[in-house]
């Protein structure tokens, strides 16, 4: 899964002064999913391929390897550089054929996989059905311990691929899952422990792109991790520390190729340059406009005919440690906290509209979104947020909310820490980390205590996505480490259904479990605010709020 790059702010109590940023809708049609709002005509004009363009980039937390890239920062150069069973539509996210030619099954446990002839490498070589099934072993080994690894559990025989402990001491039972199987160059099989309803829709993730030779035979060589070879439209051709830069894949096979020849995503470690650097028609495109920007709209202004709004499917939470008793072991502590949030003034005053405050855990834009799931929880009521945090007992100590500084969410989170001094005479002060590698790593290695910023963009257009990957017990992106018994078999009975519509129902009482044992806070859903410059046309964001690579051209 992704995770999100965090938002400046302000005080809530009586008022909010801004300077900030950060990242959706109702209950989703095909139409909602691929809507809106654009800033002038000028992003329209003739597609014209060559020439080169600059983003937004900011520092990947993990190495550019598609099985242990699970945040934006990386997962957006990955998006450009690898080819999947699955495409995503960029208008709809309606999963589409690409490098498979077809996905059959006639049980949801037994699937039968046939590749288009003719897909190659960034390297010239072909992609053949062993670059899935030996690509998948490796990534699924525990040993490898890559952070997307998890993807592969639905498969027969993933559980032998484990590690016995911890620290890896017992090694894994086997090097490959019994639930993998080549037929021949084109065609291979795919057996899943129990049925599942959307298997499908999931392939088109990053961790499912099929891994070259030149990996396979050497998969500890340190160039992959920054140059990795794929089979998608562009190849990285430098990674440095400010930029990394994509250009055409001559080798490509498939139908999404771009109209740029090059692509240079430049790193920023706060919101402020890249936004200037856009007004000033020094950056391309950027995705991440300033919240103190979106004020009054003086960004409409300052971009004027050079700016849209695109809903994503993204969401915001804040995630409390697991390491912090107080919080991880009092259900209402939490649900007060998350009670005495005023998401509705700071999604208005902060955001200028920009978000839309959840009300679950789920983006509505996704099959399956239910309105109204997280209850009381969600909603601002300062006098019963009050009266339950007295009888939580309260919060010991200074309560800390940590967020990345290169990510423009100081105001919001500072404004959440005035409203809860205010309202319930808490000690609440902001940790700042440089940048979001930092805040990220401190995460994975369990360092924080109270409360830290945490974003989602879904990997495949499903409810499951928000729910599984964070709240399942042992799930790698499971930052505090939550878990939940009738949760999890909830989520195994949905897995199970015969058919989307009742794995959807299933996992809409998932969610709804979540509000009596909450692991974290619900915040805002996002629309995403993008601006480019007058030098390129034809820009959009797709529904995972993504740069559409596709479309994008040079005037």
């Amino acid at each position: 899964m992704r995770h999100m790059r965090p938002l400046i702010a302000l005080s809530l109590a009586g008022l909010m002064t801004l300077s900030a940023c950060g990242e959706d809708v109702a209950a989703k049609d095909d139409s909602a999913a691929g809507s809106s709002a654009a800033g002038g005509s000028n992003n329209s004009a003739p597609a014209k391929d060559g020439g080169s363009i600059t983003v937004r980039g900011c520092t990947p937390q993990n190495p550019l390897i598609p099985s242990n890239t699970n945040e934006t920062c990386g997962g957006n150069v990955l998006d450009a550089v690898t080819a999947r069973l699955i495409h995503y539509n960029p208008d709809t996210a309606k999963p589409e054929m690409d490098i498979a030619q077809s996905i059959e099954t006639k049980d949801n446990q037994n699937f039968t996989v046939k590749i288009k002839p003719g897909y190659k490498f960034s390297d010239g070589t072909k992609v053949k059905a062993q670059n899935f099934v030996a690509g998948w072993n490796w990534a699924a080994y525990g040993p490898n311990a890559q952070q997307s690894g998890y993807f592969f559990e639905p498969i027969e025989g993933y559980a032998d691929e484990q590690c016995g402990d911890e620290a890896c001491k017992t090694k894994p039972k086997v090097k490959t899952m019994s639930g993998l199987k080549v037929v021949d160059d084109h065609t291979f099989t795919i057996k899943t422990t129990e049925k599942v309803s959307n298997l499908k829709v999931r392939l088109g993730y990053t961790a499912f792109a099929p891994l070259p030779d030149a990996f396979l035979k050497d998969p500890t060589n340190k160039k992959w991790e920054k140059m990795p070879i794929g089979a998608g439209p562009y190849k990285v051709t430098d990674n440095t520390a400010t930029a990394i830069t994509v250009a055409k894949n001559e080798n490509y096979a498939g139908a999404y190729q771009g109209h740029v020849d090059k692509v240079t995503f430049k790193i920023y470690n706060d919101a402020s340059p890249a936004y200037n650097d856009t007004v000033a028609n020094n950056l391309d495109i950027n995705d991440l406009v300033p919240t103190d920007q979106l004020t009054n709209d003086q960004w409409k202004s300052d971009l004027s005919g050079r700016w849209a709004i695109r809903q994503s499917g993204i969401n915001q939470t804040l995630t409390y440690s697991g390491k912090d008793k107080q919080l991880a072991s009092n259900k209402d502590l939490v649900k007060a906290l998350g009670m005495d949030i005023d998401r509705e003034t700071i999604t208005k005053q902060i955001f200028a509209g920009s978000r839309t405050p959840a009300d679950g855990w789920v983006s509505p834009v996704v099959d399956g979104y239910k309105k109204d799931q997280c209850g009381q929880m969600c909603k601002y009521d300062k006098d019963k947020a009050v009266e339950l945090y007295k009888k939580s007992g309260g919060y010991k100590g200074t309560l800390t909310i940590a967020v990345n500084g290169d990510g423009d969410h100081k105001a919001w989170s500072q404004a959440i820490c005035n409203g809860w001094k205010n309202d319930l005479g808490l000690k609440c002060q902001l940790k700042v980390t440089p940048d979001f590698k930092t805040l990220r790593d401190m995460i994975t290695k369990r360092q924080l205590q109270g409360f830290f910023r945490a974003g989602w963009q879904m990997d495949y257009p499903s409810i499951e996505n928000f729910l599984t990957p964070m709240y399942a017990t042992g799930a790698s992106s499971n930052d505090n480490d939550y878990s939940n018994k009738a949760f999890d078999a909830k989520l195994a009975d949905a897995a199970a259904a015969t058919n989307t519509g009742e794995a959807n129902k299933l996992y809409q009482k998932a969610e709804k479990m979540l509000v009596e044992d909450p692991p974290n806070i619900p915040l805002w859903t996002t629309s995403t605010p993008f601006a480019w410059s007058n030098k390129v046309a034809n820009v959009k964001l797709t529904p995972f709020g993504t740069i559409d690579f596709q479309s994008v051209s040079v005037k």
